[in-house]
């Protein structure tokens, strides 16, 4: 199954400049999920990290991860679930290997690892090419919307 920029639109409540996924290119809903995201000049936070020599801050590959992570487990989930908001619980053991600069695409790829109680682990790695540049473990739970 694949996405684009209007169905993901309707599953994550990001909006510019905090939208990170641009394309689904695989879906296996609760299994695994990949996407891209196209890495722009244009990025505001280009204009601070860091001028003369941009590199796409590592805390926003995170979030580009997590953010497929949710399409993954919202396009699995009941729809009392998709109405709740998608909470980061835990990253660990991330690593940072190569920058990502403007140009790059990122193709994210997340993985389930757990799913209980209403807790989703993923594995997430983050390639440029052939490249890896990212990788975490990332674990998040629904939760009702504030009012």
């Amino acid at each position: 199954m694949q996405l684009n920029i209007n169905e993901i639109m309707k599953i994550l409540p990001h909006r510019y400049p905090f939208l990170m996924v641009d394309r689904v290119i695989e879906l296996d809903p609760g299994v695994r999920c990949v996407a891209v995201k196209n890495v722009s000049i244009n990025e505001p936070f280009f204009q601070g990290h860091f001028p003369g020599h941009p590199v796409m801050p590592g805390v926003l590959i995170i979030e580009a991860m997590a953010q497929v992570a949710g399409i993954m487990a919202y396009m699995a989930s009941d729809e009392e679930t998709r109405a709740k908001v998608t909470y980061f619980m835990t990253i660990d053991n991330a690593r940072f290997r190569k920058p990502v600069s403007p140009g790059d695409q990122l193709r994210i790829e997340v993985t389930t690892t757990m799913n209980r109680r209403g807790i989703w682990g993923v594995a997430g790695k983050a390639f440029v090419g052939e490249t890896l540049v990212t990788e975490a473990d990332l674990k998040a739970t629904f939760a009702d919307s504030p009012k």
